[in-house]
């Protein structure tokens, strides 16, 4: 996915926008970067690959080099950037977050017309440089950001910083992921997750609505464009990507993990299909949660069989190899013996898309001596790929196991009764979770309901994107 941060202040700002960039890297993992503007207005910036190293000690030795009262920095799973751009709007620097479905159109529409654009090592086009095109052919920085609203399908969120020592913030125009700003005695922050902010000392000041654009300087901040009723928030942050201290739409996220586990464990009571174990577990790290909110609400005792050894591989900092990628993913699951050998365990995971790493999961815990593993996703089956952020991304639905077993079980017919195999209640949704239990080894399995999921999540339903589970926009 990737996350931004940025600061204008009174004050230098070097530390607060490395550290507020930090402190998103759970969002991304392929590439990063700062830029600074000094009181000239002139720009210093640095982008490098943090695939195998972690952002904080690839760019600890910039820091020497960074002075500004305004910055901005950002995580990506995608391109290079933040990118700095000279055009009649002025010289800015720009990042953005999302998805652009329609790219391949937007560049034969420029490149028709003589634009040129710099291509990667890969051929593509840098969706941020795209992004800065469409906003460059209008006549102000404010009827371009809107211009790039309207024409790209997908989402666009971005961060503009300017030569005058400004920001100009643009949340997507569905909203679907968060943007907030923080104020402290000397300026203002903008950011997606809220802890960070907290951590450096500001505190919450404003959270933008969907579409929404809002310049920033240290004296404060101005509503550029309004904000749209209509909003289709990623309910992925609360399940999955979000960072439990965050808050988004006023919504905790481990709060709403806690809450959505006690949901799926009552649902099971309630259904006769609370199986009897010895131990509720979460899958460690994201499912933790998850799992303690099912074993309180089951009233079974909640342990940690297994966990992750992240020292010398933290998150997905993995090699390029693909043979020592999968060797270090066995190698960092360490088992608790005691809590294994012989044992009846639940795990509950976020969240089950392709299914390949939980089945290596559950043949280590068999390997371990488990006498039972029954597993339990946060979230519904997912049904559809991803086409505004990159959550669930692949080259066909059919990499997705619901979808692929729906595709085994029933060819194209299927395709009618997705809606059935999605509720583990009718007999199709039955004869799905069959054929996963089969695949995958599980005593048994169970998915959250979207309503449940929903619940848990605690805004209005209307308000949240639920298209990886029911393709509806």
């Amino acid at each position: 996915m990737g996350a931004f941060f940025g600061s204008a202040s009174r004050r230098d700002v070097t530390l607060d926008v490395f550290f507020g960039v930090d402190y998103h890297s759970h969002l991304g993992t392929r590439r990063a970067g700062m830029v600074m503007c000094d009181a000239d207005g002139r720009f210093n910036r640095q982008i490098h690959s943090i695939e195998n190293t972690p952002f904080r000690t690839k760019f600890e030795s910039d820091l020497a080099s960074f002075r500004g009262c305004t910055g901005i920095g950002c995580i990506s799973d995608a391109d290079p950037q933040p990118l700095i751009v000279r055009s009649h709007l002025g010289v800015f620097a720009i990042a953005t977050v999302g998805e652009i479905v329609n790219s391949e159109d937007i560049i034969k529409t420029y490149t028709g017309v003589g634009h040129q654009f710099m291509a990667m090592s890969s051929g593509d086009v840098n969706d941020t440089e795209l992004v800065a095109a469409l906003i460059n052919s209008q006549d102000t920085l404010l009827e371009g950001i809107l211009y790039a609203q309207e024409s790209i399908e997908g989402s666009l969120t971005l961060l503009i910083m300017c030569s005058d020592g400004s920001l100009i913030a643009a949340r997507d125009r569905m909203g679907r992921l968060p943007v907030l700003i923080g104020r402290d005695d000397d300026g203002y922050c903008v950011t997606f997750e809220s802890f960070a902010y907290g951590k450096l000392g500001y505190e919450d000041e404003y959270e933008l609505g969907s579409a929404e654009i809002v310049r920033v300087t240290a004296d404060g901040y101005e509503t550029l464009s309004p904000a749209r009723e209509e909003m289709r928030i990623c309910a992925f942050l609360w399940v999955y990507y979000g960072y439990p201290n965050s808050n988004y739409e006023g919504q905790n996220v481990e709060v709403m993990r806690y809450r959505n586990g006690a949901i799926m464990a009552a649902d099971d009571a309630a259904h006769g299909m609370l199986p009897d174990v010895d131990y509720v577990a979460g899958v460690p790290d994201s499912g933790l949660p998850h799992g303690i909110g099912y074993a309180t609400e089951s009233g079974k005792p909640f342990a940690r069989p297994f966990v992750k050894y992240t020292p010398t591989w933290p998150r997905s900092f993995m090699p390029a190899n693909q043979a020592v990628r999968n060797r270090v993913a066995k190698m960092k699951q360490i088992p608790v013996p005691e809590l294994i050998a012989g044992k009846r365990l639940l795990f509950v995971d976020d969240s089950i898309v392709r299914g390949t790493q939980l089945r290596e999961t559950v043949d280590f815990l068999y390997g371990a001596g488990a006498a039972e593993v029954h597993m339990r996703s946060a979230c519904p089956p997912i049904m559809f790929g991803c086409k505004y952020l990159s959550f669930s991304r692949s080259n066909s639905e059919y990499e997705l196991i619901a979808r692929r077993k729906i595709r085994e079980l029933e060819g194209d017919e299927g395709e009618e009764h997705i809606a059935e195999y999605a509720d583990g209640h009718t007999e199709r949704g039955r004869c799905l979770l069959r054929s996963i239990c089969e695949e995958m080894g599980f005593d048994s399995l169970g998915f959250q309901s979207l309503d449940g999921m929903l619940e848990a999540i605690g805004i209005d339903r209307r308000k949240v994107c639920t298209y990886c589970w029911t393709g509806k926009d």
